[in-house]
């Protein structure tokens, strides 16, 4: 089992989850974040902080998310580590907004 960010993410890339994290498993693009499913420890504490709910248990991942699992899996040590706090990405207020929170 692993953590997962799903689609919900893009266009926000709010980093709350990642001032919690205990590990360096996010990392980062021009659009949203991943999680390494090698360095994560599966301690679940970024899920409840996300403010828009990108974040799930690879168990509890809807079946139109389950791609986010390899998609995860391919970026993230592709990509720059997230050890602390970034402002959101303009527009991420909006792009909450659109999803409901």
């Amino acid at each position: 089992m692993t953590t997962v960010v799903t689609d919900n993410c893009r266009g926000c890339r709010f980093t709350d989850c990642v001032a919690v994290c205990p590990v360096e498993c996010f990392h980062y693009d021009d659009e949203m974040l991943y999680i390494d499913p090698e360095v994560c420890i599966d301690c679940s504490a970024c899920i409840p902080e996300c403010p828009v709910q990108a974040i799930f248990e690879e168990d509890d991942l809807p079946e139109d998310k389950r791609n986010w699992v390899k998609i995860n899996a391919e970026k993230a040590p592709e990509l720059p580590a997230c050890s602390e706090s970034m402002e959101p990405l303009p527009g991420a207020e909006a792009r909450k907004a659109e999803l409901g929170f």
